[in-house]
């Protein structure tokens, strides 16, 4: 993941003044994870203004533990995964919740099934994103200067204002279809990737 995109630059004036607190990056991890389980919350009840706003808020706090840890060199093994699995969890629990409050809708029965495959594709979605941004093979969008815009998992900044515009239910079905399919061909990809990768390794000298 590149350390420099919008979203960066958007949450860097307000972390910089958290910096010099005693606030380190995983408080802010912690409150990433439980924005998440309350926009996942909101979804389901159907309040999808407030889900939308608090899952903005989750989505920032989300580059801003790792802008932190940047700023103040407080980087750890155990905080990475920690970032990793809050960001798995809350991406998942945002379209559970979503399916539960689009039982309403006219997908019916279908919305948490629906939901529930969005939450398995962007699990998958997640882990092959890392994958290949550690073999520094995936593509994102970038200025002339080299510098990039957005990565591939900026995606879920979209979440909210489609929901506005089309509501859970017009979320939730291509979701629920196009999500598993991608998940499906990224991790092909990494399975490519991981060939090449061994391919390339120079053979073991005999003894």
């Amino acid at each position: 993941m590149s350390h420099d995109t919008l979203a960066h630059a958007i949450v860097r004036p307000a972390v910089r003044l958290i910096a010099k607190t005693r606030i380190v990056p995983d408080h802010l991890t912690v409150l990433r994870f439980l924005t998440g389980v309350a926009a996942a919350v909101a979804f389901a009840r159907g309040d999808i203004l407030p889900g939308s706003l608090i899952f903005l808020v989750s989505a920032l706090l989300d580059r801003a533990d790792g802008e932190l840890a940047r700023q103040t060199q407080l980087f750890s093994q155990h905080g990475h995964r920690y970032d990793l699995w809050a960001d798995w969890s809350a991406g998942a629990l945002t379209f559970i919740g979503l399916g539960i409050g689009a039982l309403d809708s006219p997908l019916g029965l279908a919305a948490p099934v629906l939901g529930v495959l969005s939450a398995i594709g962007t699990t998958a979605l997640y882990w092959s994103i890392n994958v290949l941004q550690a073999h520094k093979t995936l593509p994102h969008v970038a200025t002339a200067s080299g510098r990039v815009l957005v990565d591939p998992d900026d995606a879920m900044f979209a979440i909210p204002p489609l929901l506005w515009c089309i509501g859970a239910a017009g979320v939730l079905l291509p979701a629920g279809i196009v999500t598993p399919v991608l998940a499906v061909a990224m991790v092909l990809r990494v399975v490519r990737s991981n060939a090449h990768l061994t391919a390339d390794r120079p053979a073991p000298n005999p003894r």
